[in-house]
């Protein structure tokens, strides 16, 4: 039997305990905000937080990022996670590193059954994907905390007793110098789908466990494929089963191939037997070499809140999907972002402690639509009924022919940012603002993420105010956190920085067709979420001022 090569494993860094000053303290000392879990979405709140100025301690039981020995986790970055990366200043890494792509293939069997661009329908500054093993992203991470110098990370520290408090939370927590408690006056459970946090509290996260089986070669080849998403619904190298191909950093395929639901998991995995895969699959005379191989079965769930008490949880102690269309990783980033800067203001006192609530109203909903359409997803590559087989033959064999069927084949929704419903603080909804390339008046460029990367406010879009309407809304909205950007208008800018006119800006705010007589006196508020908040057709300073308070639950009561 043909023995197959490895290249080296990767090696990652490793950052050294500190003894905290707890340790030696006879008080119980209480922090703000603490953290525990330096996965994406703990690291990504702790960088946001940071970068607006916000102290957090963050506790992690490791002392690196990733999983030791395996490469594979998460690969494919969205382009609402990029666009946050943008902000936080890692984003030029992650495309230096990583492999951006839009364009991908489906096949059944032999034949193409349809392509697709997802470039056709963006404004944004990020390319729809960026595929980057996902330790790459977390070092990227843990360097940029490091470099702005706020946050206290501490590694090799485990919790291992949480308790809520009637004003905050109190942690125990076990290091390599010996063990210390801590209360939080807000604590952010980022400890992945095994939450011992949850479990601790007794709350429900309502799992189940898919009978689905996959098995990952992450391979590296003498000579390249082409760098595109392929997937075959029932590829013919495999059984009738399903396949994934996608490049990573380094010149590393990640190839997923579905396996029988009763497969021998340690079997799959032997590299006699991923090679002889890798064979049927590219032919006798392909020259490769395994990076990594493993197994995976997955189980979703869902919380019913999001917040408890004093206690947020994010990412995948929130919730789990399956990993069709890559909505978990960008998921629980974007919990992140939904969070950090609400936590910000209330922490400032410059929003009202409504405006937490509003974390969960907006990424529960979020969470469950990602789990309808993930598994919407498994139930296509993996049919459990005659009829379910049989309307995929159908669905396939119209799909090469004709463009509505094509809209049927689900080989995984690719990660969108969800829309947020209809609620108190977001009246109309709140959608997403991309990352639209701007100008100003005087030629310089910027983004929507440059506008938003400065301390922690709203941004205000007024499409060609007057010079009295200007100084009215300054004064209207002095005491709140908004900067106010005009869109075209008078020459003398009237004291506000001001964008030139821009029709696609416009249109993507759903303000009109253009910067026309029409678009006068509109007002669009951008989160610093980059969703947009509100949407004023004759905007005044009074209304203005409404919005914004509504946004921030500045009115809520208590």
């Amino acid at each position: 039997m043909e023995t197959f090569a490895f290249t080296p494993a990767y090696e990652l860094p490793a950052w050294p305990f500190t003894p905290p000053p707890e340790l030696d303290s006879p008080k119980v000392v209480r922090h703000p905000i603490v953290i525990v879990g330096a996965g994406p979405s703990g690291l990504t709140l702790a960088c946001d937080l940071a970068q607006r100025g916000v102290s957090a301690v963050l506790l992690d039981e490791d002392d690196t990022v990733g999983v030791r020995g395996a490469s594979s986790r998460g690969i494919c970055y969205a382009q609402k996670s990029l666009e946050i990366f943008e902000r936080l200043g890692i984003y030029e890494r992650i495309a230096a590193k990583g492999i951006t792509w839009s364009f991908g293939r489906t096949f059944s069997g032999d034949e193409e059954v349809y392509n697709f661009n997802l470039q056709a329908n963006s404004v944004s500054r990020q390319p729809p994907f960026i595929n980057l093993q996902q330790f790459y992203v977390e070092w990227f991470l843990v360097e940029r905390i490091l470099e702005i110098g706020v946050t206290d990370l501490r590694w090799k520290s485990r919790v291992t007793r949480v308790q809520q408090l009637a004003d905050g939370v109190r942690l125990d927590i076990e290091t390599p110098a010996g063990s210390y408690t801590i209360e939080a006056d807000r604590l952010i459970d980022a400890t992945g789908a095994n939450s011992a946090i949850r479990t601790q509290l007794g709350i429900e996260a309502h799992a189940s466990r898919s009978t689905d089986r996959w098995c990952i070669s992450d391979v590296r080849f003498k000579k390249p494929l082409p760098t595109e998403r392929w997937t075959w619904v029932d590829a013919p190298f495999n059984e009738g089963r399903g396949v994934w191909q996608h490049l990573m950093a380094d010149g590393v395929w990640r190839i997923d191939y579905q396996m029988p639901e009763d497969c021998d998991t340690a079997y799959i995995s032997q590299p006699e037997v991923a090679g002889a895969r890798l064979r049927e699959q590219l032919g006798p005379d392909v020259e490769f070499e395994f990076v990594w191989i493993g197994p995976y079965g997955y189980r979703d769930h869902l919380l019913d809140s999001f917040r408890h008490g004093r206690v947020f949880f994010i990412g995948d102690a929130a919730h789990v999907v399956s990993p069709f269309g890559a909505r978990g990783g960008n998921s629980g980033i974007q919990d992140a972002a939904n969070l950090g800067w609400k936590l910000a203001l209330v922490a400032q006192g410059r929003a009202g402690d409504a405006l937490l609530d509003s974390y969960d109203a907006e990424r529960q909903p979020a969470a469950r639509e990602n789990l309808q359409v993930t598994s919407r997803s498994a139930r296509f590559l993996a049919p459990r009924s005659p009829a379910e087989h049989t309307l995929r033959r159908a669905v396939v064999a119209l799909a090469a022919r004709h463009p509505f069927a094509r809209a049927l084949v689900n080989t995984g929704r690719m990660s969108v940012a969800n829309a947020y419903p209809v609620a108190p603080l977001l009246p109309e909804g709140g959608c997403t603002v991309q990352n639209l390339p701007l100008r100003w008046v005087d030629g310089r460029e910027t983004t929507l993420m440059q506008l938003l990367a400065d301390g922690t406010q709203c941004i205000g879009l007024w499409f060609a105010p007057t010079r009295e309407q200007a100084d009215a809304a300054r004064e209207a909205t002095a005491s709140l956190p908004l900067r106010l950007v005009a869109v075209g208008g008078e020459s003398d800018n009237h004291g506000l920085l001001t964008l030139q006119p821009d029709d696609t800006l416009a249109a993507h705010l759903g303000i009109g067709i253009g910067i026309g007589i029409d678009d006068r006196g509109s007002f669009a508020l951008v989160r610093p979420d980059a969703y947009r908040a509100a949407v004023l057709a004759n905007a005044t300073p009074t209304t203005i001022a409404a919005a914004l308070r509504t946004a921030l639950a500045l009115d809520a009561a208590p």
